[in-house]
C-alpha cells in the first residue's frame, strides 16, 4: 500500500499539469518565442511608415510560387491591388491591411510574415500546422493612392470604411468581391488608430485595440461574434506578456457604413486591430513586431481550434479606449499669465501635429496647445509637474539671419536663458531639423503668439525665484541644465 500512494501522487501531479495544459492550450512556449525572433524574418526594405506602392511591389513579384499573387483589380489611379494566397486548408481566412493609406504598420507586419513562412527551422511544425489547416488570403495594401500621398482617404475622397454599402469606390468593391469569393471564415480588418487613446482610464496609450465589431444596432453576440472575441482573448493574453496594460477594446458601436461591421454581419467571424503608439516607437516598429505576434498567434489558434477554450469573459474584461486622453507634452500646476501681470494655476498641454513634405516621405512636427486648464484626468508622453514655475512669453532674437545654418552657430542655451525663443532667419526651409531645433526659427516679421490659446503654437520659458529652468520650444520642453551650451 505504501508503494502505491506514491504512485497515485505522481499521477495526480502528472494530471494536473498536462490537464491544466489541455484544458488552457492557448500557452505554447513557441507563441512568445515569435515576438523573441522577429528580427530573423523583418523584412529590411520596409523601414519607415511611410512606404508607397512601388515599394512592395517587388517585394510581392519575388515571392515564390507557393504563395498565388494575383491582381485584384486597380485603385482610382490605376495602381494594382494585390492578393497573396498561402495554405491549403478547409478553412478560409482574409486578412487585409492599408484600406485607409495612411495606416501602413500591419501592413509592414504582413510582409514579415510572408518572409516568416518561407523559412524552414524550429517552426516548421507551427507553419505546417497552419498552412495544413488554412488557406490564408492576403490583401496588404487596399488603398495605395492613399498610401501614396499618406492619406486616410481614396481618390475620389471617400473613406473606403464607410463604403461598405454603396460600393462606390472600386478599393471596397473589391474587398466586397473578394470576400464573397473566398467565402472567409475569418476576417481581420487591420488599422492604424490615433496616438492620443489610453488603455482604459490608466497612464497607458492604447498600443493595440481589438474588436469584434457588433453587426446590428443590439451589438447582438452570435455564434460567430463571439468566436471572433474568443480569439481576441487569446491574442490579448500573448500581447499582454509583452506590453502589459497597454492593450484597449475598440468603441463597439454599429456602424452601418463600415466594412468591419458588414463583413461579421455577411457570416464572417470578424476581427479589428486597431494599432495606436508606443512612446520611443515613432515608426512603429516594435508595434509591428506585436502585430506581427499576434497575427501568427491568431492563425495558429485557428488552425488548432484552441480559440474554441478561451472563455469570452477574457474579451469583456478587456477595457475599452479611452479616447482624447493622451497628449505630448503636459506641463503641471504652472503658473499662466492672466491680465494686468496676475498669474493663474493651470496645466497645459501640447500635440503634435505631422506635416507631410512634397516627397510624401518625409515630415516635420508643429505643435499646438491642444488644452489648457485641469488636466489631472489626462495623460502625455511627456507629463512634467513644475509647481510653483511661471511662465513667461519667449522673446524675439533682434538680429535677422541670413540662413539656418547661421542659426545652427548660435549659444541656444544661453539665448533661452535670456528669455529668447525666436530667431529670425531670412532663408530656410521648414524640416525636421529646423523644426526640432531648440530655438524656434520664423520669418523676418513674422507675428509671433502673445498669449496661452488653444490651437496657438507659443514658445516660451518658465522661470522659478527669477531664474529660467525651462524652455518650451514647438511643444518640445528643453531642460537648460540639461541643454549643451552650444546646441
Amino acid at each position: 500500500m505504501k508503494k502505491i500512494i506514491p504512485f497515485v501522487v505522481l499521477c495526480l501531479i502528472a494530471f494536473s499539469f498536462w490537464g491544466f495544459r489541455f484544458l488552457h492550450p492557448v500557452q505554447f512556449p513557441e507563441k512568445m518565442a515569435l515576438y523573441e525572433s522577429h528580427n530573423r524574418y523583418k523584412e529590411p526594405l520596409l523601414k519607415e511608415r511611410r512606404f508607397k506602392h512601388a515599394d512592395i511591389v517587388p517585394l510581392l513579384n519575388a515571392l515564390p510560387a507557393a504563395y498565388r499573387l494575383s491582381v485584384l483589380g486597380k485603385s482610382v489611379e490605376g495602381r494594382n491591388i494585390y492578393s497573396v494566397t498561402m495554405g491549403n486548408g478547409p478553412v478560409s481566412v482574409l486578412l487585409w491591411s492599408q484600406m485607409h493609406g495612411d495606416e501602413p504598420t500591419a501592413t509592414m507586419a504582413l510582409f514579415d510574415i510572408f518572409r516568416f513562412m518561407q523559412r524552414h527551422d524550429e517552426f516548421d511544425g507551427f507553419r505546417d500546422q497552419i498552412l495544413s489547416k488554412l488557406t490564408i488570403h492576403v490583401v496588404p495594401m487596399l488603398n495605395p493612392d492613399g498610401a501614396e500621398r499618406y492619406t486616410r482617404r481614396n481618390v475620389q475622397d471617400i473613406d473606403i470604411n464607410r463604403d461598405a454599402q454603396r460600393l462606390q469606390t472600386p478599393e471596397g468593391n473589391m474587398l466586397k468581391t473578394v470576400r464573397d469569393a473566398v467565402q472567409a471564415d475569418w476576417g481581420f480588418n487591420l488599422h492604424d488608430q490615433s496616438r492620443y487613446y489610453a488603455a482604459g482610464n490608466v497612464p497607458k496609450t492604447a498600443a493595440i485595440s481589438f474588436l469584434a465589431p457588433a453587426f446590428d444596432e443590439a451589438k447582438t453576440m452570435s455564434d460567430k461574434r463571439s468566436d471572433a472575441a474568443r480569439l481576441i482573448g487569446i491574442m490579448n493574453k500573448t500581447i499582454q506578456e509583452i506590453i502589459p496594460g497597454s492593450v484597449g477594446k475598440y468603441d463597439d458601436t454599429f456602424e452601418p457604413r463600415a466594412f468591419g461591421d458588414n463583413i461579421q454581419k455577411w457570416g464572417t467571424r470578424t476581427i479589428l486591430i486597431e494599432t495606436g503608439a508606443l512612446p520611443g516607437d515613432p515608426e512603429k516598429q516594435e508595434l509591428r513586431r506585436i502585430n506581427y505576434t499576434a497575427i501568427l498567434t491568431a492563425l495558429s489558434a485557428i488552425a488548432d481550434e484552441t480559440y474554441k477554450n478561451m472563455p469570452v469573459s477574457e474579451y469583456d474584461g478587456i477595457p475599452f479606449n479611452n479616447s482624447n486622453a493622451f497628449h505630448d507634452l503636459l506641463l503641471r500646476e504652472i503658473q499662466l499669465p492672466a491680465l494686468r501681470g496676475k498669474f493663474f494655476l493651470s496645466d497645459l498641454a501640447y500635440r503634435n501635429d505631422e506635416v507631410q513634405l512634397a516627397d510624401n516621405r518625409s515630415f516635420y512636427l508643429s505643435s499646438k496647445i491642444s488644452e489648457l486648464g485641469d488636466l489631472s484626468t489626462f495623460f502625455a508622453y511627456n507629463d512634467k509637474n513644475l509647481n510653483g514655475f511661471k511662465a513667461k512669453m519667449g522673446k524675439i532674437y533682434p538680429t535677422v539671419l541670413a540662413d539656418f545654418a547661421a542659426a545652427k552657430n548660435l549659444d541656444a542655451n544661453s539665448l533661452l536663458r535670456q528669455g529668447i525663443t525666436y530667431i529670425q532667419v531670412s532663408n530656410f526651409k521648414k524640416s525636421k531639423e529646423v523644426m526640432s531645433f531648440p530655438l524656434h526659427i520664423i520669418q523676418p516679421g513674422a507675428v509671433v503668439p502673445k498669449e496661452f490659446k488653444i490651437g496657438l503654437n507659443p514658445s516660451f520659458v518658465l522661470e522659478k525665484e527669477e531664474k529660467i529652468q525651462y524652455a518650451v520650444v514647438n511643444g518640445t520642453l528643453y531642460d537648460l541644465e540639461k541643454l549643451s551650451a552650444g546646441k
